[in-house]
């Protein structure tokens, strides 16, 4: 077996668990946060750098470099995890999202999406089984199924629509997969409607083998509404596998995500907001710019070890920030990937200690709850 998850530890108090998921490069123990390397890279930070922050898993997307540099360039150089120099795991999504969100024009039909390139304008196709194909040559861990997004705010009959798609490219995708090597994750879909995410999950069962994605949340819709939506699906979620929020990764989110049952998730947040000179600390967010910040030479985050924290002032990083540097934007990413990556050793410590209920609560509490 290349793959397999086990659960560690159930938590008595909130049943949240502890789970490992083995694949071909590498354990992770989950909940876990992945820092998204859209192009083949997180942006500015190097694989040495990532690992030490304490990722376990990194996120790559089928879109972007299907337009550049290609996967059957990456296939030729050994696949991703040597084309990038990263021996750990890895996990690309199908690039259903990035087509229905940067795609200015776009035509969904049951066979698959037609759209222009964001770069160059060409005309290009997605169908479920290119999607597979892309993803096969890239050679990542833990490839998804290519999907529907639909928006918040979507009529109830777009939205089935979208969900019944997804459920029909998921076959496709399952039939034309055969790479052992990869786990292909279903992805559940059904908007903020109920009783379509409850059919959406029921199907999407059907077809998970070592794991299962959540996706269509955070697209637009209040946080509360999200966490219902979780709410909804928690008791029907499978059991042995691991179960994926896509495109969450705010604190807050994090530590309500897993009390809802979910042991993975992805976000570009905690790099792009550090580019533009917020961290995530355990005193709450803090943005380097503010005046405040200009004579304060004491560390971004006393209770952070990272490269950043031990060696720089808020003072420095703010200097770096508004001249542009691009040491403070990585210093800043480098900072809050590990602050995510500590957060996430925290919540799997209070589950394994059967206290998450009150590390939860406590967190609501503290400054780093705001997100």
């Amino acid at each position: 077996m290349k793959f397999s998850y086990k659960i560690i530890h159930t938590c008595a108090q909130s049943g949240a668990r502890v789970g490992e998921l083995t694949t071909p490069h590498g354990k992770i123990l989950t909940p876990v946060f992945m820092p998204v390397g859209t192009r083949a890279t997180v942006k500015s930070l190097s694989p040495e750098e990532i690992k030490k922050s304490g990722a376990q898993i990194i996120l790559s997307n089928t879109y972007h470099l299907h337009l550049r540099p290609g996967e059957e360039l990456i296939k030729k150089a050994g696949g991703l995890h040597k084309f990038m120099a990263w021996n750990k795991p890895i996990l690309t999504d199908s690039g259903g999202f990035q087509v229905f969100s940067l795609a200015k024009l776009r035509k969904i039909t049951k066979d698959g999406v037609s759209f222009n390139s964001h770069i160059d304008g060409k005309l290009m196709q997605f169908t479920p089984e290119s999607a597979i194909d892309i993803q096969n040559a890239l050679g990542a861990d833990i490839i998804m199924a290519f999907d529907v997004c639909s928006k918040a705010g979507v009529t109830k009959v777009e939205a089935e629509d979208a969900m019944r798609i997804t459920a029909e490219w998921l076959k496709r995708c399952y039939d034309h997969h055969k790479n052992e090597r990869q786990m292909l994750f279903p992805i559940v879909q059904g908007n903020m409607f109920d009783d379509l995410r409850r059919e959406s999950l029921a199907i999407s069962k059907e077809y998970a083998e070592c794991g299962i994605a959540i996706g269509g949340l955070s697209v637009g819709e209040e946080k509360e509404t999200m966490y219902h939506i979780l709410d909804v699906m928690q008791s029907e979620l499978p059991e042995n596998m691991p179960h994926y929020l896509m495109g969450v990764g705010s604190p807050d989110c994090l530590v309500e995500g897993v009390l809802r049952g979910i042991d993975m998730f992805d976000c570009v947040l905690p790099t792009r907001t550090a580019r533009n000179g917020t961290a995530f600390t355990s005193h709450g967010k803090v943005n380097i710019r503010n005046l405040k910040y200009r004579e304060d030479f004491s560390r971004l985050d006393e209770n952070c070890d990272c490269y950043c924290c031990r060696n720089f002032s808020k003072s420095y990083l703010r200097h770096l920030v508004l001249s542009d540097e691009i040491l403070g934007g990585r210093m800043l990413s480098l900072h809050n990937i590990t602050y995510l990556a500590n957060l996430m050793s925290r919540i799997r410590a209070a589950i394994m200690e059967d206290r998450f209920l009150d590390f939860a609560e406590e967190f609501r509490r503290s400054d780093e709850y705001v997100s």
